[in-house]
């Protein structure tokens, strides 16, 4: 189990748009370690205010953050172009649902930041098998990978854990068990030469063990690159005065305690309402390990685009980011409430983390066609 010691972080319970309803039985983790690319060639530095030096201010970020990697690495999971193909064509299968009408993208839409999208959905909770919500916020997908744990409770050790999840969740995609899904994907011809070719050599390769790697591995690429990687990377211009302001004023806040790292966040898990109670029945990773000591304990979430992942916190319950990050410094930092200028200076930087979406990565392919022994949806 993981025991992270308390900090005093400013968003520990933002969101990044899955719910965390998934079941899965709880893994010890490490934190993902990433490694940054090459360096940018540094540009003219940015027009700052009196008394903020960008260099300066780079030195600091940079013992605390790191720019994302160009894919995120796991030597238990490695990355091969085709258990990429075949990883993203399940990510858009709708026939591992039981009414096949859901796939992993339903609610972690690409096109739309990893985070549901569908007309209809309640905006706090997404809408699983015959309309049912889930009871947690859904996170992103993208960057995902970079996580100590997967869920907000952590009780998927890795992307490719977490997506056995949802296919046999009841409210989710509803599959009663990993024979259905794997009877649904042997009866598709066109998966047979694509899982045999992402697991060479294996008598036979549609497992639903497989089905799950071949997934979190395609999520291993689900990168997205933006102006504070460039800043990072020694672009001092990348970032506008109010935005290096921003900066500053995120970390005199002392959000970076929690929110460090390649993802500005993920790499602990730490209580919700630090300093004082804050109002949920949801028990958080006391639920997975019912350990006293992690009563309200909640993942930390990535800030990478956090821009377009509303509504925040693990019960989708702050609208908007500038009340979120308002109510976060109240509860979890010791500086505690922020006046409306501080507020307004840190979501200007949190901006400057929407990454640009790789967007002949994530293009959908066509559905593979079924066979006389595809079973039909089923929406009892």
């Amino acid at each position: 189990m993981i025991r992270i010691g308390h900090c005093m972080g400013l968003l520990g319970a933002l969101s990044l748009p899955t719910w965390g309803c998934h079941s899965q039985n709880e893994t010890s983790t490490n934190a993902a370690t990433a490694t940054p690319s090459a360096a940018t060639t540094q540009t003219a530095a940015a027009p700052q205010p009196a008394g903020l030096d960008a260099a300066t201010l780079r030195e600091r970020a940079k013992a605390i953050f790191q720019p994302l990697p160009e894919a995120m690495e796991s030597a238990s999971h490695p990355i091969t172009p085709e258990k990429i193909a075949l990883g993203r064509q399940l990510y858009y299968e709708k026939r591992l649902s039981k009414a096949q009408d859901l796939s992993c993208n339903s609610c972690h839409d690409l096109s739309a930041y990893g985070v549901d999208s569908r007309a209809g959905a309640s905006g706090k909770f997404s809408q699983g098998h015959r309309g049912q919500l889930g009871g947690r916020n859904s996170p992103t997908s993208y960057n995902a990978a970079l996580h100590v744990a997967q869920f907000w409770d952590g009780r998927a050790a890795d992307v490719e854990a977490q997506a056995k999840g949802p296919v046999l969740n009841p409210v989710e995609m509803a599959l009663p068990d990993a024979a259905a899904a794997v009877k649904v994907l042997k009866s598709i011809p066109g998966y047979r030469p694509l899982f045999a070719a992402a697991f060479p050599g294996t008598p036979d390769p549609i497992t639903f063990d497989n089905m799950a790697e071949a997934i979190g591995v395609f999520e291993r690429k689900l990168v997205t690159k933006d102006r504070f990687d460039q800043f990072l990377r020694g672009d001092t211009a990348a970032l506008t005065a109010p935005e290096l302001k921003g900066l500053q004023t995120f970390l005199d806040a002392g959000c970076m305690a929690c929110h460090s790292g390649p993802g500005l966040g993920g790499g602990m898990f730490q209580k919700l309402g630090l300093l004082k109670p804050f109002a949920t029945s949801d028990q958080g990773r006391f639920d997975v390990t019912k350990s006293e000591s992690d009563k309200f304990f909640f993942k930390v979430p990535s800030l990478r685009n956090i821009e377009k992942t509303a509504p925040y916190f693990h019960d989708g319950s702050q609208p908007t980011l500038a009340a979120a990050v308002a109510t976060m410094a109240e509860y979890q930092t010791a500086k505690g409430k922020l006046s409306d200028e501080e507020v307004d200076s840190i979501v200007a930087f949190l901006k400057t983390l929407t990454g640009e979406l790789p967007r002949d990565y994530i293009s959908e392919p066509p559905a593979l066609p079924g066979s006389s022994t595809t079973p039909k949806p089923d929406a009892s």
